[in-house]
């Protein structure tokens, strides 16, 4: 196909460029079109990408404020545990002197 044919014909012509011309500044306006939304996307996807890191920067602080809790419930778990065990022995301990107690009572008593 013929460029005056491709153009439209020569009545297209503008600022007297040639056809070859003419069809070169076209393709160089749809490129610079092209190039332009894409620099726009790519800006967009950018700025996605830094909000994305701005929430992963809060999530994994707020992850370390969590495991420390954690890591301190756990401790404090762990203390209330062993004071609990340490109470039961006692108690324990108290119920078995107890025991003896009544039971020597109860000889007593039941001695003539």
């Amino acid at each position: 196909m013929a460029l005056g044919m491709a153009l439209g014909g020569p009545q297209h012509h503008q600022r007297g460029y040639s056809d070859e011309e003419e069809i070169l500044r076209r393709r160089n306006e749809e490129l610079e079109k092209e190039l332009k939304e894409i620099l726009e996307r790519e800006k967009k996807v950018r700025e996605e990408i830094e909000k994305t890191k701005e929430r992963l920067i809060v999530v994994e602080e707020a992850e370390e404020r969590l495991c420390f809790q954690l890591g301190e419930q756990e401790a404090e778990s762990f203390y209330q545990a062993r004071a609990y065990h340490v109470e039961i022995r006692s108690l324990k301990e108290q119920l078995s002197q107890a025991r003896k107690l009544i039971q020597s009572a109860t000889a007593l008593k039941d001695q003539p």
